[in-house]
């Protein structure tokens, strides 16, 4: 490892600095001020990463759900550097560059139905905070004006800022920031794992249940009151529950009916994570409105999108009418041709096709390990799973805070980074371990994957 790669400018190793002066996110800090060294990544080349060691690793999140045309790509480097040299920065406050009119053109173009119109952030919280926005001002100009609420589902996550937070399904990660935003309530999720007995085996059934729960939740409070229906394809906390059959299908009339705006965030599962590059095109909606970010530019600079319907875009039409909303960086033209280099590749390199192919195929490889006593379920779809873990298969029993604690955090984080396996070991629910991984892979690290986390895991169910 090359010095300046170990050491930052002042001399200081790199470990050390970021433990004195680094403020990571959704990070506990004490093991480091115990002595414990802060993973250093200084370098990735497709669905590898290596560490200030020279350690390498299997990437299997992509970054955050992020990296989907794999690490290293010099095209999206020099993207950038083109577009700095010629233009570095410019607002879309009433202006635009060629950056951000190309992107949202060619956004427009392979979004469903007549979502035409993009607004463009900087991240997924971001499109959140400014979809919940656009919703209420659309409602305040169409003589609604007391439609300004929002059903999300539990455990279901849409962001840190603000108002995404409040819509927010996952109380542990709120309370700190109580009181929030008035006006969010949660309705059940598609985990059909834990599903009531009698819907377990009935995935049609269990799709008309959840879907008319959210239907329930808008009428409780009122659907004079009730702007929007923000939910995922596939829902990421929790681990990862695709919907059911029907579900999509019976929200869209629940929210046609009651007035309500449906919005797909597809943070996550927008380009390619599921297959198509808008999720809702994979399980044949048509949303009001889609939030994106994450693999818009495979993380090689920040932006996010909302892409909104014409009828939405339509009262702002009107003269003196203005959404006053917006970011500094929202739009930024290196991140808008980062993007359309991103999905340059894509086309190039048939990714969404790649992924329709062999997303059967990674199912197949992980569901191997429901052999292991801890593995109760594994569910997803495309390029994004999860594999809940239990004490016991046949009663689905789960583990208790403090043994979750033990499993997750105490053997099973570090034991799959000493395995070289990067991914996630999340609480935010039951215990799962998530996996979604470039979108360049396929069959050989499927099995590699599924081999280190069958060493790990069966490792675990001898602790257990």
């Amino acid at each position: 490892m090359s010095s300046h790669l170990a050491t930052t400018p002042r001399g200081t190793d790199r470990s050390v600095a970021a433990r004195d002066h680094l403020w990571m996110h959704f990070t506990r800090h004490a093991p480091f001020d115990a002595g414990d060294d802060v993973p250093v990544i200084v370098r990735g080349e497709g669905a590898r990463i290596w560490d200030s060691r020279g350690r390498e690793y299997l990437d299997g999140l992509a970054g955050l759900f992020t990296v989907q045309v794999g690490h290293g790509r010099t095209e999206l480097a020099q993207a950038a550097a083109e577009q700095a040299s010629t233009l570095g920065f410019f607002p879309l406050w009433s202006y635009a560059h060629p950056a951000a009119i190309d992107l949202a053109e060619r956004l427009a173009h392979e979004a469903p139905g007549d979502l035409d119109r993009v607004f463009f952030t900087t991240s997924g919280s971001e499109a959140v905070e400014t979809a919940w926005k656009l919703a209420k001002a659309y409602y305040k100009r169409t003589g609604k004006p007391g439609k300004h609420k929002v059903v999300s589902r539990s455990i279901a996550y849409h962001g840190t800022t603000h108002g995404a937070l409040s819509i927010t399904g996952i109380p542990g990660v709120k309370a700190d920031f109580e009181p929030l935003v008035p006006g969010t309530f949660r309705a059940p999720n598609t985990n059909q794992y834990r599903a009531p007995e009698h819907l377990r085996e009935d995935a049609k059934a269990f799709g008309r249940w959840a879907a008319d729960r959210v239907g329930e939740a808008i009428e409780f409070e009122g659907a004079d009151t009730v702007a929007a229906v923000f939910v995922e394809p596939v829902q990421n906390a929790g681990g990862c529950f695709p919907p059911p059959p029907g579900y999509f299908e019976r929200l869209r009339e629940i929210c046609d009916e009651l007035d309500v705006l449906l919005v797909s965030d597809e943070t996550i599962c927008a380009f390619g994570r599921i297959g198509e590059l808008f999720a809702c095109k994979d399980f044949d909606y048509v949303p009001d409105i889609i939030t994106c970010a994450k693999g818009l530019t495979s993380g090689y600079s920040p932006l996010g999108a909302v892409i909104a319907s014409e009828r939405i875009f339509e009262p702002f039409r009107a003269p003196g009418e203005v959404f006053a909303h917006g970011y500094t960086f929202g739009g930024h033209p290196v991140s808008a041709a980062v993007a359309m280099a991103n999905l340059d590749i894509f086309e190039r390199e048939g990714l969404v096709q790649h992924v329709h192919e062999n997303a059967p195929l990674f199912r197949a490889a992980l569901e191997r390990l429901l052999d292991l006593p801890i593995v109760g379920d594994v569910r997803g779809a495309g390029f994004f799973y999860g594999i809940e873990l239990v004490k016991d298969q046949a009663t689905r029993e789960t583990f208790d805070d403090a043994e979750s604690e033990r499993l997750l955090r105490g053997f099973l984080s570090p034991a799959l980074w000493e395995a070289g396996l990067y991914c996630r070991a999340d609480d935010r629910g039951d215990p799962v371990i998530q996996l979604a991984p470039p979108l360049v892979i396929g069959p050989p690290e499927f099995d590699d994957i599924e081999q280190r986390l069958r060493s790990v895991l069966t490792e675990a169910g001898r602790l257990l």
